[in-house]
């Protein structure tokens, strides 16, 4: 968990290598169901590009697809997802009624001032999907992709009065989040400050704590 920008998908990653479990980004199936225009892309992509969430039902239908594959059945990685307390509910039941639990949930904390920096400032190639940022990360060439050649572009949903919507969003909807789960005994809260090295570090200790 965490508001966007917070490094969640950046961490995730990591973790999924570290622990060898399928990682599931909730944004990353929807923007794939937007650039594939299926009916829940096509449903979706209004909301996305105006910082808002998607109905409950909708995401909550594709992760449990997902979450039935036999290749989550070893555990898996959820990113982005749940993000209010009607989808956590309803998580929690999917998995009761699999027979399976989670065993932790971190929760990434950023300033707001760090979080639009972070966002307003990233760039993306269109073309081959590299990713830059302008000032911890720029290309050669200012709107330049290094590797193809090709112009970079902003996410629509990056612009800042997007991110602002988002985080607005996260504020209301996703905080309430963070006692479901500590009355549930699961919370970690992890400072998102310093490197991706030193965030990670920080997780990696949280895991430590998991009881096996």
């Amino acid at each position: 968990m965490g508001p966007p920008g917070a490094g969640k998908g950046t961490q995730a990653v990591r973790l999924r290598e570290r622990i060898g479990v399928v990682h599931l980004s909730a944004g990353d199936m929807l923007r794939e169901a937007v650039k594939r225009g299926t009916p829940l892309g096509l449903a979706a992509r209004g909301m996305m590009e105006r910082g808002e969430l998607i109905p409950d039902d909708l995401v909550a239908q594709m992760v449990e697809e997902r979450l039935r594959d036999p290749e989550c059945a070893a555990g898996f990685l959820l990113d982005g997802y749940p993000r209010n307390l009607a989808q956590a509910r309803r998580l929690s039941e999917f998995l009761e009624k699999s027979g399976r639990r989670l065993d932790r949930v971190l929760a990434l904390r950023l300033p707001e001032t760090e979080l639009l920096s972070r966002l307003t400032g990233r760039r993306l190639c269109g073309t081959c999907g590299a990713g830059y940022h302008v000032a911890n990360k720029p290309p050669r060439r200012i709107g330049i992709c290094d590797v193809c050649g090709n112009e970079l572009m902003q996410r629509a949903d990056d612009r800042e009065e997007i991110v602002r919507e988002r985080l607005r969003v996260y504020t209301t909807q996703t905080l309430p989040l963070l006692e479901f789960y500590r009355e549930s005994g699961l919370l970690f809260e992890v400072d998102a400050t310093g490197t991706p090295d030193e965030v990670f570090g920080r997780i990696a200790e949280a895991l430590e704590e998991v009881p096996r």
